[in-house]
């Protein structure tokens, strides 16, 4: 790849969950140039950076092309979290030109593929499991696309206390995000909610390609979704440093829901 189109990448990193991604985003063309996704069983201390070498290789890049850098502040796995900024704090301190570093809530990057595609009228709720048998949502409505939930505005609960607020919405509901089977039994009553399939990132496009909407068996729909997770968090990280945003110039910091363990 000629090294003239290789200027100014933004280099995004989700890893605060068990699904972790790495993205290399050309924002000249609005595309990703490579992306690494895997699932991790808490060992994104080994497995983050020599993801991030995998990518940039993949894209025929360097880290030097690297201008921008978003990363995934939570509420996710404390470890998880600390490691994504962690690393993109190291990437921005080895760079010889200090690149610009943003920040997003995860449900902020889980909700933002999802939100041009819902129903008019419908908010989106993206949902995380948090361990435990809990869940961490929050409420996303369809015209912001620049959507950033504080802390006060993450819900936190087991699956009663997530069937409990979609009882007490009046609006349509697309759930997405990690969306366990328990809970896609306990909302299937709700008329209003859909499940979205959690589990296309792995095999997205393929799957989509020949049925944009189906059911999956499991009362989960899938919808045409094109953007894989670390595509959307990319392409949300470049509307919010576009926008001068209030994400561009905040620390980084976690955000946790409950005290570290």
């Amino acid at each position: 790849m000629p090294a003239t189109i290789l200027l100014r990448m933004l280099l995004a990193l989700d890893v605060a969950s068990s699904i972790c991604t790495v993205a290399l985003y050309d924002p000249a063309r609005e595309a990703v140039l490579a992306e690494h996704m895997w699932r991790s069983q808490r060992r994104q201390t080994e497995e983050t950076l020599p993801a991030v070498e995998e990518t940039l290789t993949r894209a025929g890049a360097a880290m030097d092309d690297v201008r921008f850098l978003a990363v995934t502040t939570g509420p996710g796995s404390f470890t998880g979290v600390r490691i994504g900024i962690s690393v993109v704090k190291g990437i921005a301190l080895g760079l010889p030109q200090p690149p610009q570093l943003i920040g997003l809530p995860v449900l902020s990057a889980v909700a933002a593929r999802f939100v041009p595609l819902a129903a008019p009228g419908a908010d989106v709720w993206p949902v995380l499991l948090a361990g435990r048998g809990r869940f961490n949502w929050a409420a996303a409505p369809a015209d912001d696309p620049l959507w950033l939930p504080v802390a006060a505005e993450h819900c936190a609960g087991q699956v009663e206390a997530l069937v409990e607020a979609l009882q007490a919405e009046r609006r349509p509901v697309w759930l997405v995000g990690e969306l366990s089977s328990a809970l896609r039994r306990a909302v299937q009553g709700l008329a209003h909610v859909r499940c979205i399939d959690p589990a296309a990132d792995f095999d997205l496009r393929e799957r989509y390609k020949s049925a944009p909407r189906l059911s999956n068996g499991e009362g989960a729909e899938w919808v045409g979704l094109t953007e894989t997770r670390g595509e959307g968090l990319a392409r949300l990280a470049m509307r919010h440093l576009r926008a001068g945003s209030p994400a561009c110039t905040a620390p980084l910091q976690p955000l946790y829901l409950r005290p570290p363990q």
